[in-house]
């Protein structure tokens, strides 16, 4: 919960910790977002694949995360089950810019709702698309651990 800047700017000191994950307003003028990256061994992106939300997270990437040179990957969420095509399509936006995205994406299913509703997590729900839901958030792990490995 932490948002002083000044703090997420020395994340690297911190001895205490293994992994910090950290998760801070998109806006390209979020100082934590400037503070934070520097300091970052690897940034998820996520985003919806929408234009308008994909324009902006192009220009967070470009001014803000690749002069860091950090390695970074944009994740596709609130992908509508419906329309894969949006998803499919932003994806190749992402890779003509050379900015690497995720091969998988996070679908939006009304599990997610219901489980946070019901204080449980997606891999705990056992209603309807909760095994989907499920299964594109260990994709999206997978995918982003194999980068972590190498």
């Amino acid at each position: 919960q932490e948002t002083n800047p000044d703090f997420l700017s020395r994340l690297r000191t911190q001895k205490d910790y293994d992994v910090v994950v950290v998760d801070t307003p998109p806006a390209l003028g979020s100082k934590a977002l400037a503070a934070v990256v520097p300091a970052a061994d690897y940034v998820v992106l996520p985003t919806p694949p929408a234009p308008m939300d994909l324009a902006a997270l192009i220009e967070t990437v470009r001014a803000t995360v690749m002069p860091a040179g950090v390695a970074h990957r944009v994740l596709l969420t609130k992908v509508d089950p419906r329309s894969l095509g949006e998803a499919l399509e932003a994806q190749n936006t992402l890779m003509e810019l050379g900015i690497p995205a995720c091969n998988a994406f996070i679908r939006a299913y009304k599990a997610h709702e219901r489980a946070a509703l019901e204080g449980v997590t997606i891999a705990q729900w056992r209603g309807k698309n909760g095994r989907e839901a499920e299964a594109d958030y260990r994709r999206a792990a997978d995918e982003i651990q194999r980068d972590w490995r190498n």
